[in-house]
C-alpha cells in the first residue's frame, strides 16, 4: 500500500477537504504525511502590476512567506492529534512545486483538492490537479469538497 502521503493545500475548500481524507487515510494505513503550499513568485506580482507604485517586492514576499506559512501551520492544529505530519513551505507555480516535492520526498501518494483558490487561472492556465496528474510521478487522488 501506500507509504508517504503528500497533501498540497492552498486555504480552498477542496484542499481543506483532502487534508481531511489524506488524515484518515494516514491514520488507517499508518503512511506518513506532509502537507505543502507553495508561495508564489515575486515575478508573478510584477505581472499583476503590484510591482508599480513604489511598492517593496522582497517585503511582499517576505509577508506572503509569513501568510502562507500561517495558513500550513492553522490548517494542521485540529488534525495533528496523535498523527506525525511534516510540512513543507515552497516557492513557485503550485504545480511544478508539487511535481518538485512528490520526487524530493519520495511521496507515493498526492491527495489534492480538485480546485483551488484561482478557478479562474486554472481554466486559462490548466488545474494544478491535471498537471501532477500528468507528470506521472506518484499515485493522485483528487477531492471535492
Amino acid at each position: 500500500m501506500f507509504r508517504s502521503i503528500l497533501v498540497p493545500i492552498d486555504g480552498s475548500p477542496d484542499s481543506e477537504h483532502a487534508l481531511a481524507e489524506a488524515v484518515d487515510f494516514a491514520r488507517s494505513s499508518g503512511a506518513s504525511l506532509t502537507v505543502m503550499t507553495s508561495v508564489p513568485d515575486a515575478s508573478a506580482w510584477i505581472l499583476s502590476g503590484a510591482g508599480m507604485g513604489g511598492v517593496d517586492l522582497g517585503e511582499l514576499q517576505r509577508e506572503s512567506e509569513a501568510q502562507y506559512s500561517a495558513m500550513i501551520e492553522k490548517a494542521i492544529v485540529p488534525v495533528a492529534d496523535g498523527l506525525s505530519i511534516d510540512t513543507v513551505l515552497a516557492h513557485g507555480a503550485p504545480g511544478p512545486a508539487i511535481v518538485a516535492q512528490v520526487e524530493r520526498g519520495g511521496h507515493d501518494l498526492v491527495i489534492m483538492g480538485s480546485r483551488g483558490r484561482g478557478n479562474v487561472a486554472s481554466m486559462l492556465m490548466g488545474s494544478v490537479s491535471q498537471h501532477v496528474l500528468q507528470s506521472g510521478a506518484a499515485a493522485v487522488l483528487v477531492v471535492r469538497a
